[in-house]
């Protein structure tokens, strides 16, 4: 009688059960030669029996079904089959007298009704082995959930600890994942640019190859970097450690919905397209005329005053004059960074009593959670119900956190802010010495608000830099100007706020 060996390891991977299929091989011969058995080819293959559709077993079928073997020798029921399919296949087989003969070193088999019957048993409990392994494997998963541990792999710019089985931070990618997060937040890039600077920057995924724009798109969109995992559709809190604050994610995806909006496209590129509106409300569109770029209302929103086309040039000399007026150079600068750094340590001390009331908050959504979790085991939520509520509480934790996190570790949140604009006023001097008028748009988004063209005038409201009134900065003047911040400077500076 002629037999074919079969011989199958579960995986994949070549770093594990690597000596499987060897092993079995080499006890499978032995095992022939004993029985003196004759055999006439062999099939292996790494694959999962759980499901069928493996390409080595289907080509020994076909072999035992063209006639030119007539058994199987296997180290055991299982490497044949886990599903009732393949299981099922082997059977019929036998019951063709296709395979006339099954040889096992660790199990017994004839072709007798005994034997048929003791070899579905055989089946049955390899099946019953990997769906009871798929459930313990998931009630694993959801425990690891509960704890905040993530059970995948991580993403960019975070590892998994092999020791601790925890996510840690990425010492090397993190900086400049979160790098990523603050470009796109500037609105000057998208998911295109971001994947080239990746490229330059020499930052790839955690299995080395190059991060796609479709990969920027979903990194920018995965609240895990938050401190928040998102499982089966439930969001849930994690032990890792955030990489961003919720602020940015905001901006981030206050950027995706605006770029969401569906565009013409462009066939000129004009420099102040997108910056301002007309006073009545509609967009400002842009035009060649005679070789000079040229701006004017759509008038999309009805008739318009505004009648004038506004040159380009011109429109570059009102913003000049615009930046001149409150460009701050390097040495006010300092000054002024120095001011606020002294503040800063005063408010630090300050600020202690708002940090009880967070707390006190905190604690309220803390009770909500269980208290939302009851009626959800109650039966008085559906699941979709429970997902959205909790989904609303976990942010609202979070941002709780994140407050709590700046009072105790940065002082008040107006300072920061404060540095930021009093940067970008330094930002709006390099503009004008080094002309690069294409800066002044995304600059005038960031620190202006309210552009409108006017009788072919552009106005604007600057941003100030923080709201003394939310913030709790005691005894603030009302308009604040940066010659407030400068020890012995000219008061006569025109106020930024």
């Amino acid at each position: 009688m002629r037999y074919v060996i079969y011989a199958r390891k579960s995986t994949e991977e070549d770093d594990r059960q690597v000596l499987s299929i060897e092993a079995q091989i080499t006890e499978l011969q032995e095992f022939a030669a004993r029985e003196k058995l004759s055999i006439v080819a062999s099939f292996q293959e790494a694959k999962t029996a759980k499901e069928p559709g493996r390409m080595k077993f289907a080509e020994m079928v076909s072999f035992l079904e063209s006639g030119k073997a007539d058994g199987i020798i296997s180290w055991n029921p299982d490497r044949l089959a886990r599903n009732s399919v393949d299981g099922g296949k082997i059977i019929h087989l036998v019951d063709r007298s296709i395979i006339k003969s099954m040889r096992f070193p660790t199990h017994w088999f004839e072709p007798t009704p005994q034997g048929l019957f003791m070899l579905q048993i055989a089946f049955g409990q390899s099946k019953y082995y990997v769906d009871n392994l798929s459930e313990n494997v998931k009630r694993g998963l959801r425990q690891k959930i509960r704890r905040g541990e993530w059970p995948g792999w991580a993403p960019v710019g975070y590892v998994n600890n092999p020791k601790t089985h925890a996510i840690d931070l990425d010492p090397e990618k993190a900086p400049l994942v979160k790098k990523i997060f603050q470009l796109y937040a500037t609105g000057a890039h998208t998911v295109y640019t971001l994947a080239e600077w990746c490229t330059k920057h020499g930052l790839t995924s955690n299995k080395g190859t190059n991060i796609s724009p479709s990969k920027i798109y979903f990194m920018l969109q995965n609240i895990f970097y938050l401190g928040l995992m998102k499982y089966k559709g439930e969001v849930h809190e994690a032990t890792h450690a955030p990489l961003i604050s919720k602020k940015l994610f905001d901006q981030v995806q206050a950027v995706f919905k605006q770029r969401g909006k569906p565009r013409k496209k462009k066939k000129h590129s004009f420099m102040f397209l997108g910056l301002m509106k007309c006073t009545c409300g509609s967009g400002i569109t842009a035009e060649v005329q005679k070789g000079h770029n040229y701006y004017r209302c759509t008038r999309k929103k009805g008739p318009c005053a505004e009648k004038h086309y506004l040159r380009e040039e011109l429109l570059a000399t009102q913003i000049k004059e615009n930046l001149q007026t409150i460009a701050l150079p390097d040495e006010d600068v300092q000054k002024i960074l120095v001011g606020l750094d002294n503040e800063q340590n005063d408010a630090k001390r300050q600020a202690q009593s708002s940090i009880g009331q967070f707390k006190t908050e905190l604690q309220a959504v803390e009770n909500q959670l269980e208290k939302l979790l009851d009626f959800f085991l109650a039966d008085a939520l559906s699941r979709e119900e429970y997902a959205a509520k909790k989904q609303k509480l976990l942010t609202k934790k979070l941002e709780l956190k994140e407050k709590i996190f700046d009072v105790e570790k940065k002082g008040v949140t107006w300072v920061e802010p404060a540095k930021e604009f009093i940067l970008s006023l330094n930002e709006a001097k390099k503009i004008l010495t080094n002309n690069k008028l294409e800066e002044t748009t995304p600059f005038l988004k960031k620190s202006g608000s309210n552009h409108r063209l006017h009788n072919r005038r552009l106005t604007f409201s600057w941003q100030p830099p923080y709201n003394f009134v939310a913030e709790g900065r005691a005894n603030a003047p009302e308009n604040l100007t940066y010659s407030d911040w400068l020890p012995g400077s000219d008061s006569n500076r025109r106020p930024i706020g």
